[in-house]
């Protein structure tokens, strides 16, 4: 991905390092037998206008990977790039949202880093607003609810993703969470939460929005 943007003509420390803008991206697929899988799309999203229009140019060709020591390899140069339309109601309102990619959100102070489990409505608005807020650099104030059906059916909604590999074959992980959302604020706030996801380790393919109305397989 970081590839793809810099061919496309970002500048390196836009989306990688400390200072880099915000955006994120979700590989959509299925599994094939126990460890298999296969991705048939990758939607990628940011709010910072600079990077947005870098990814008009983007070459699906960019994105790829081999490695030979786990068998990984993708290619997206068969791909054809489509443009999704912006689904924020005019002066703001509720959007109803699945989870593309699962949402990373770390418990406020915890060393080492320890990972929420559960959707708790108590802390999330608070914790997702003041992520939002910083990556704004001015305050988002939005509702965001978890689908209470939907929790009430999964009290065990969150997932062991793994994220990176050192070289002695040894997996790091990070707990994520997944259910669809609700949320309602302001037309800027919901624009801002749409394009930049939701959570932490976004630009790691965390956190990715998409409507519920259109479902994961698109």
């Amino acid at each position: 991905m970081v590839n793809a943007w810099i061919q496309a003509g970002a500048a390196p420390d836009a989306v990688i390092g400390h200072q880099a803008k915000p955006w994120n991206f979700a590989a959509l697929g299925a599994s094939r037998g126990r460890d298999a899988k296969h991705a048939h799309s990758l939607v990628v999203s940011s709010p910072d206008p600079g990077l947005a229009d870098v990814l008009k140019r983007f070459d699906p060709g960019a994105v790829a990977y081999a490695r030979a020591a786990t068998g990984e390899a993708v290619d997206f140069k068969p791909a054809t790039p489509a443009t999704e339309a912006d689904p924020v109601p005019p002066g703001g309102g509720a959007l109803g949202v699945l989870l593309l990619s699962p949402l990373a959100l770390s418990v406020a102070g915890s060393k080492p880093k320890r990972w929420h489990t559960r959707l708790d409505p108590a802390y999330l608005a608070d914790a997702l607003n003041a992520r939002l807020s910083r990556l704004a650099g001015r305050p988002v104030d939005l509702q965001i609810q978890p689908d209470s059906l939907y929790l009430r059916a999964n009290p065990e909604h969150s997932v062991l993703v793994p994220f990176k590999q050192d070289r002695q074959g040894r997996i790091s992980y990070v707990i994520a969470l997944s259910a669809p959302l609700v949320l309602a604020g302001a037309e800027a706030d919901l624009r801002f939460a749409w394009h930049a996801g939701l959570g932490e380790k976004t630009r790691a393919g965390f956190g990715c929005l998409g409507l519920a109305e259109a479902g994961v397989g698109r």
